[in-house]
């Protein structure tokens, strides 16, 4: 059986991520918005991963984006 965790999902209708875009996402300095630092999605996934989980996007150009957080419950003192 996988461990216990806690999966969080955040979607949103917009223009969506081509495929190009997606391979570079979570990349430091990659950015499409002006005057971006290109960091914000870089260090959410270091953070997510830093702590056993994973942060991971699925896009469609035209159809929105989901962003899934997975996070592992601890049994020491990760949780209360």
């Amino acid at each position: 059986t996988a461990p216990a965790g806690v999966q969080i999902q955040v979607e949103d209708h917009g223009s969506g991520i081509g495929a190009e875009a997606l391979k570079t996402l979570f990349e430091p300095f990659t950015t499409t918005k002006p005057g971006g630092s290109g960091l914000g999605l870089y260090i959410s996934h270091d953070i997510v991963k830093r702590h056993g989980g994973r942060l991971a996007v699925s896009s469609e150009p035209g159809r929105g984006a989901t962003f899934t957080v997975e996070l592992p419950l601890e049994n020491h003192g990760g949780t209360s």
